[in-house]
């Protein structure tokens, strides 16, 4: 049973259920994991934590984890790039597998055919400065390039929280295209809202754009066919 730790926002949750069902080679209801979703909008804001300027965000977030647990779940998802700044920590109170999503942008990476280079990477400030993506994805030989514009991005994130989609997706898209146009090759949603946004702006999310919901909800279905991690 996939435990979902949602609400981070609320509408990319819903937005990640939907590319959970996408992702499944279902022929009928019966053959969609069972999932449990845990809306906790409550969370405090993780990007204004890391940045300095907001509460720590891992006890309620680590509160969410134990509901899911006590709940039945036997692996959980976090669908929310910047929530990932605590993986570790969170994983230190359970036993139940936490899927990263890190870890599964960087098999959809190798699974596209890249290998090594440059890595657009549009993440909201804390997902940045956190450091969440360079780390791991220099394990594969990728390098993350920024944003000619962060602030911009950020503006657009909001938007997309407030329900503005479709605007933000313009600002997201001149941000992905000047990515492209610095030599990266994917760029990569790092942020659970940016699809969101840049489906509203009627832009393309296929290669060389990377939506990391996406890469989360494949590796969840993956996941869902192997061995649960037994507690100590």
């Amino acid at each position: 049973m996939l435990g979902i730790l949602g609400g981070m926002g609320p509408m990319a949750t819903v937005d990640f259920m939907r590319k959970l069902v996408d992702a499944t080679p279902a022929t009928r209801d019966q053959d969609h994991p069972g999932a449990l979703v845990l809306q906790a909008s409550d969370i405090p804001d993780r990007t204004r934590a890391i940045l300095g300027g907001g509460p720590d965000p891992l006890p309620a977030m680590a509160a969410g984890l134990r509901r899911l647990e006590a709940a039945g779940a036997t692996r959980i998802a976090i669908p929310c790039n910047t929530a990932h700044h605590w993986h570790a920590a969170l994983q230190a109170r359970t036993a139940l597998p936490i899927l990263h999503i890190v870890e599964a942008v960087a098999g959809t990476l190798l699974a596209r055919g890249y290998r090594g280079g440059s890595v657009g990477l549009l993440a909201t400030s804390g997902t940045l400065a956190a450091g969440i993506y360079p780390e791991r994805l220099a394990r594969h030989g990728f390098v993350c390039v920024s944003p000619a514009d962060q602030d911009a991005v950020m503006r657009a994130i909001r938007l997309a929280k407030a329900g503005a989609v479709a605007e933000a997706g313009l600002i997201l898209r001149d941000q992905a295209r000047g990515l492209i146009a610095a030599g990266c090759g994917p760029v990569v949603l790092a942020c659970t809202e940016i699809p969101l946004a840049l489906a509203a702006s009627g832009e393309n999310l296929a290669d060389p754009l990377l939506d990391a919901t996406e890469a989360l909800a494949q590796a969840c279905i993956k996941a869902c066919d192997t061995p649960v991690r037994q507690a100590a």
